[in-house]
């Protein structure tokens, strides 16, 4: 007779028999198709990306669309749409040598370049070294922020509308600031023009350049795309 039956003969009863332990638990798995924790904080600490309301149409590039482009075409005879020159991209800098020894001053106008396009701008290096000045390659020296499509017409819609006409005896923009291959360069020597800018809030009055590069192939073309866009040209 087997160990387990003397026992039960003798009214003791038998041992239970051993079970496996228990795996220890590691963690709730995720559900097929849910994002894990980390990822999902990732996602959230991402910003959204803002998108213009479908079929929105700056005023500039409707005007450019509905008559600019049209009347462009019919001043210089071109035979087809595609040789209508158009803007490109607006590029807004402006240098800091002030900030070799004030690194502040790149956050600060940064920051306010940033309020005056809607984009974050990014920092401008020294090509070379140069001694004299301090200036040693690679060194932050200026900012830059490249615009382009609606916000691009936006900006220029604000600054010709709303900023230039603020410039103390403002006498026009000048006619000859082309570069020969029908960009436009403009030099605004206060920030303070452009309404997104608080004076009491500033550390100091800095100017800046705008680059507006076209398609046009001369001047003359370009000068015709922004005078038609309301650039307001000296006469």
């Amino acid at each position: 007779m087997s160990n387990e039956t003397d026992q039960e003969a003798a009214g003791t009863p038998a041992a239970p028999k051993a079970e496996k332990a228990a795996k220890p638990p590691r963690g709730d798995k995720p559900a097929k198709g849910a994002k894990a924790p980390k990822e999902e904080a990732e996602t959230k600490a991402k910003a959204p990306v803002v998108k213009d309301p479908p079929g929105y149409k700056p005023r500039l590039k409707a005007l450019y669309l509905e008559k600019v482009g049209k009347d462009l075409k019919e001043e210089f005879g071109y035979k087809s749409v595609m040789q209508v020159p158009k803007l490109s991209k607006i590029v807004v800098s402006t240098g800091l040598g002030e900030a070799i020894t004030n690194k502040k001053l790149l956050d600060s106008a940064a920051a306010e370049v940033q309020q005056i396009t809607g984009r974050k701008p990014v920092r401008t290096k020294a090509r070379q070294s140069i001694a004299n000045f301090k200036v040693r390659k690679g060194m932050d020296l200026g900012i830059m922020v490249t615009l382009r499509g609606n916000v691009m017409y936006e900006f220029l819609d604000r600054l010709v509308n709303v900023a230039m006409p603020r410039i103390k005896d403002f006498r026009g923009a000048n006619p000859n600031a082309f570069d020969g291959h029908g960009n436009y360069s403009l030099g605004v020597t206060e920030q303070i023009i452009f309404p997104e800018i608080d004076y009491d809030k500033i550390e100091r009055v800095s100017g800046m350049n705008i680059a507006v590069v076209t398609t046009a192939r001369t001047d003359a073309e370009a000068r015709s795309l922004l005078a038609g866009l309301g650039m307001p040209f000296r006469k």
